[in-house]
């Protein structure tokens, strides 16, 4: 997962979009032309009052070429399903992509992902039907909403000619929430103090959870599971309605 300046957010039209989400899938549905879409659509998704403890999860992680969702492309995609209660990192997703712009230096150096590596993968359109398989019906969640979002959009608007979009719970935007509001918030920005970093590595550290070698799709997904769970525990109840947490 790659970390931008909030100037550098290449962002969405469509990451603005109403919280009824199962009425938004079921226009999507009737809108979609590629059967895969269409299928995924079908699935639908939770009513916004769903209790948190009631609900599937997926954690969905991409490794890319660089931060501009429209100019470069996925390079590995982690995907990792969970509850509350338990992650089940036994039935992880891992999938090598080629893309279709050349790699960097850069970007090699953060992922560690070469021309070696993807030399045999394929490409993104072959692995849009078992990722909307795994996602569809679920409640997804990520690190840093935006970037995951524009970058599955135009992947997948550049592979079928429409894009992909549904309800997403971003632990960056918890995060901020939690360490940039209220009083503690007014009173950093009376005395410039520096505001909380929103780094995964970071968010986990403040609940004590481990720390894992980062920019690996599936192992960053598993880090954004195990921070939502501890996130939820500390500043939520299992009763809470996912309305309240998706975009």
């Amino acid at each position: 997962m790659f970390y931008l300046k909030k100037q550098e957010l290449k962002t969405d039209p469509l990451q603005m979009l109403s919280k009824n989400w199962q009425n938004t899938m079921q226009q999507l549905e009737l809108k979609a032309k590629d059967a895969r879409l269409k299928a995924f659509y079908q699935a639908g998704a939770v009513a916004a009052d769903t209790a948190l403890q009631d609900i599937c999860f997926v954690a969905l992680d991409f490794e890319t070429t660089g931060l501009d969702p429209v100019r470069d492309g996925i390079v590995s995609i982690g995907l990792v399903p969970l509850t509350l209660n338990r992650i089940h990192s036994s039935k992880a997703q891992s999938y090598l992509v080629k893309p279709r712009v050349q790699l960097n230096e850069r970007s090699v150096i953060v992922h560690g992902i070469t021309d070696s590596a993807i030399a045999q993968a394929a490409d993104l359109e072959l692995y849009i039907e078992p990722l909307l398989q795994a996602l569809a019906g679920k409640v997804v969640l990520v690190h840093h909403l935006p970037i995951e979002r524009a970058f599955l959009y135009h992947g997948v608007m550049s592979r079928l000619g429409e894009g992909v979009i549904f309800p997403i719970i971003d632990t960056l935007a918890l995060e901020r929430g939690f360490t940039q509001s209220g009083l503690q918030g007014w009173w950093r920005s009376m005395t410039a103090q520096a505001k909380p970093s929103l780094r995964l590595a970071d968010c986990r550290q403040r609940y004590q959870l481990p720390a894992y070698q980062p920019h690996h799709a599936v192992t960053d997904a598993i880090a954004c599971a195990e921070l939502f769970q501890a996130q939820v525990a500390q500043h939520f109840s299992v009763s809470t309605p996912v309305g309240k947490l998706w975009s």
